[in-house]
């Protein structure tokens, strides 16, 4: 995970000056397609993850085959539904409704089409992917990450030295990388588990029963996309190219971070699912508790030296940005840290298999932030104020989240918050407390941001131990690292 972070920063330090603030705006308004599918890819995996991972905890080699043919028919069924809408709806809104400049306006249909294929390649490779996460082979999902992100980095230094139109070389080679990525993922499954190989067959109260599973699913992560990309278009067309370009600068920053939690969140989601249909609850809620806190813990790290040092940080890896790129930058993880920390409550409702509530009170709640967004901006409100209402309305949808997961399967609300929440939330205000003086004891300076990440980690990792650890937790750590004293 480290590595690919290290890789996909440098590479999109080269896109980003390969493409120019104009292409690039044009490629996250029009493209946002593909940072959709991460987003999709996710939450029907885990989906589809879920059916897989019941089906070993059972046993029955025969079923499994038949809910893995099953989550490609399913799979194949929304494909069909996305290219219809994309290629309609998608291309009259492109054409007439976008403020994309009229000479780029080509290049930005080719980034449509192409970014639809991208998404079709990924969602195609999602039984396979789940296969492989429900197996917990999780040294696949390490080689195949890095040499994806390798490849990427060598996309960028084609894209750099190009002498044709950047922008659709950019988009033909995210398709190739797509079918390669995603071909090693299918051909890794195929090899290594009988069910991804076995001539495919269907069972159709089971089509029924995960295209509604998946469905509810889509319905969460459409709120999800509506609030960003659709957030994302609202800017396009109240504030320009230009608006997009900083808000992509943003969406990248996030997208890393994003890869990184979601990486973490694999190792977790198999062991709280099978603990929790195996009717061993007290350890699946304990599981999610341990998640919210560990989530958070991470994901506040890496987002504290952007709170005070994102003007420098972006300029050293990108030079020039976009004025309102550091701003964008700072609510962005801000909102993703909010979305992110209760993720384990999705995984907790999926496993008990009873979410058409969930998804229904989640997804009207989170929807408000679109229309919240729209009314502002009519009212002459400016662009940031789409990150405050994304990151109001999650706020909401968290204790939604937690209502709804008491109701469905009985999590303690008491407990979650004692032992998941506020151990999160304790350590991060007093490191945020801390570090929030430091720009006013040192000047800007490239190694400023260094302070801020060192004493940041020190901070929150003292912190943790203080009030965020449970007796149990010390006493593992302690015995890894013995020089630890009580």
């Amino acid at each position: 995970m480290g590595l690919m972070m290290i890789i996909g920063l440098f590479t999109y330090r080269i896109i980003l000056r390969a493409l120019g603030v104009t292409d690039y705006g044009v490629y996250s308004a029009v493209g946002g397609v593909v940072t959709m599918s991460l987003l999709v890819m996710n939450t029907v995996a885990s989906a589809i993850s879920r059916y897989i991972t019941v089906g070993l905890g059972k046993g029955d080699t025969e079923r499994l085959k038949t809910i893995f043919g099953t989550s490609l028919a399913v799979m194949g069924a929304f494909c069909l539904l996305i290219i219809l809408l994309t290629e309609t709806a998608g291309l009259w809104y492109l054409w007439h409704k976008m403020v994309i400049p009229p000479e780029r306006m080509g290049a930005a249909t080719v980034v449509l089409h192409t970014s639809l294929i991208v998404l079709i390649i990924n969602l195609m490779s999602i039984p396979f992917t789940a296969d492989i996460n429900a197996h917990e082979h999780m040294g696949a999902y390490a080689v195949i990450a890095i040499l994806e992100a390798v490849l990427k980095l060598g996309i960028a230094a084609a894209v750099w030295y190009s002498s044709s139109d950047k922008l659709v070389v950019y988009a033909w080679l995210l398709v190739a990388a797509a079918l390669l990525s995603r071909g090693a993922y299918a051909a890794y499954a195929l090899r290594r588990f009988p069910e991804s190989r076995a001539p495919w067959r269907t069972d159709g109260s089971l089509v029924r029963e995960m295209g509604a599973f998946a469905g509810w699913n889509f319905l969460g992560s459409g709120a999800y996309m509506l609030n960003t990309q659709g957030i994302n278009q609202l800017m396009n067309l109240f504030f320009g190219v230009g608006m997009n370009a900083a808000r992509g600068v943003a969406d990248k920053v996030e997208q890393v971070v994003r890869q990184f939690a979601t990486n973490i969140a694999l190792a977790l989601n198999p062991a709280l699912t099978k603990a929790y249909v195996s009717g061993n609850k007290e350890y699946a809620f304990e599981l999610v508790c341990k998640g919210s806190k560990y989530y958070f813990w991470i994901l506040w790290v890496l987002a504290l030296p952007f709170f005070t040092d994102a003007d420098t940080i972006l300029s050293l890896w990108l030079g020039s940005v976009p004025p309102e790129a550091a701003f964008f930058t700072k609510l962005t993880l801000l909102c993703f840290v909010i979305d992110f920390t209760p993720g384990t409550l999705n995984v907790l409702v999926q496993a008990g298999g009873r979410i058409r509530r969930y998804y229904i009170w989640t997804s009207l709640t989170a929807s408000l932030a679109f229309p919240i967004t729209y009314v502002a901006y009519r009212l002459g409100a400016p662009a940031w104020i789409g990150y405050a209402a994304f990151a109001v309305i999650y706020i909401i949808k968290s204790i939604v989240m937690m209502w709804v997961a008491h109701k469905e399967t009985g999590l303690p609300l008491g407990d979650y918050w004692k032992k998941g929440l506020w151990p999160a939330l304790a350590p991060g205000l007093m490191t945020l407390i801390i570090i929030s003086f430091i720009p006013e004891v040192l000047p800007a300076a490239w190694w400023r941001f260094l302070v801020t990440a060192a004493l940041g980690a020190v901070s929150m990792a003292t912190a943790i131990w203080q009030v965020g650890l449970t007796e149990g937790e010390k006493a593992f750590v302690r015995s890894k690292l013995p020089w630890l004293k009580k």
